[in-house]
């Protein structure tokens, strides 16, 4: 055997190993929704369509080597032989084909997935406000008027609609097994529809680093019947303490949290997607200071009472007086209503960050 096809041999073993050692648990290609299913779909799609790129390049090596190896007598060498039109020609074309295969499902997933899945879009979506905090993820349910910590409860066969914001770091929202993840960002609200089709605890986390507790910003998805969600919801509002501004303000702190219930959201009092800088506040409030964690002389310290008033409704977010957008407060009892939260607006300032137009914005006024 040749010392080239030995180099093959190994490299393909050592690549067939690693992927191996790789293959624990792999949640994103074990999907329980319509949306993972379609992801999962692509995902397989793009590397059996990869593997057979490889595959024909590595037969085509093989011959190449093979045809063209070492000889004491060669037979038809040209070595003055300057292109090939014909050849030019193709391997140019081949990419071309290989970016369109694997571009128009692609974007067709991704545009499929900014809507509820078309199997139930018939169905009025849960629509649920999922906040990150450092590290730790509350969820909000204006329509039940109840509100969690670390974990949260959807029914099956109903897409759900969450609405991610950050109170801090830029973080991001991943269920594998439900759908892809999305990022959620201060001053913003970014949709997201997901849909479990089979009752079922999936685990969710950030999947985008964000200091020394990222390990910790994990977080459980309950799927359960319509009529057992109703009864969890029913009975979480009626057996939980009502969240209260001081209860959330605390909240706010960086640090882990057990899973926890209350009754109300904190959609009743502040809009963080208005208000960024709420957050400093809150930190004010409890008499907390931002350290280094590498230093082991900065001690850290919380009041166990708040040091000032509530916040009142705040806006500080420039983007909402340049689009004319108010605060979305839902006081308890009230109903989430799309055409009332500058859906439309948010999805403009997303685009704006996309294009680059939001910074050339925020320049233009801070040059006026």
């Amino acid at each position: 055997m040749s010392k080239i096809l030995k180099s093959l041999l190994l490299t393909v073993s050592v690549a067939f190993v690693g992927i191996l050692s790789g293959c624990g648990d792999l949640t994103v290609l074990d999907p329980k929704g319509p949306v993972a299913k379609d992801q999962s779909d692509l995902i397989i799609y793009s590397i059996i369509f990869m593997l057979l790129i490889v595959l024909t390049i590595f037969v085509l090596l093989t011959i190449i080597l093979f045809k063209y190896r070492e000889r004491k007598n060669p037979k038809n060498y040209e070595p003055d032989m300057h292109g090939s039109r014909k050849l030019e020609f193709f391997w140019t074309l081949i990419p071309v084909i290989i970016v369109i295969a694997l571009a128009i499902p692609t974007v067709k997933t991704i545009y499929a997935g900014e809507k509820a899945p078309e199997v139930t879009s018939h169905k009025d979506p849960v629509v649920i406000y999922a906040t990150s905090v450092d590290w730790k993820w509350i969820f909000s349910y204006p329509n039940e008027s109840i509100e969690t910590v670390n974990y949260v409860h959807i029914p099956t066969d109903r897409p759900v609609l969450f609405k991610l914001t950050s109170v801090d770091t830029m973080t991001s929202f991943w269920v594998p097994q439900l759908g892809g993840q999305k990022y959620a960002m201060t001053g913003m609200t970014m949709n997201l529809y997901l849909q479990a089709d089979e009752e079922g605890t999936y685990k969710g986390r950030n999947a985008n680093f964000n200091g020394e507790g990222f390990h910790e910003q994990r977080f459980n998805v309950i799927a359960q019947s319509e009529s057992d969600y109703k009864a969890w919801a029913k009975k979480t509002k009626a057996e939980s303490p009502e969240i209260t501004q001081d209860i959330y303000d605390r909240l706010l702190i960086p640090e882990g949290s057990k899973e926890k219930s209350f009754s109300g959201t904190h959609l009743a009092f502040v809009d963080v997607a208005a208000d960024p800088e709420y957050v400093f506040y809150a930190y004010e409030r409890y008499g907390f200071k931002l350290t280094n964690p590498h230093n082991p002389n900065e001690k850290v310290t919380i009041s166990d009472k708040p040091l000032k008033p509530a916040r009142p409704v705040t806006v500080t977010n420039p983007q909402f007086e340049r689009h004319n957008m108010e605060p979305m407060i839902i006081k308890n009892g009230e109903k989430y209503e799309a055409d009332k939260h500058y859906d439309k607006e948010m999805k403009k300032m997303e685009d704006d960050i996309q294009t680059n137009e939001f910074n050339k914005k925020a320049s233009d006024d801070a040059g006026n």
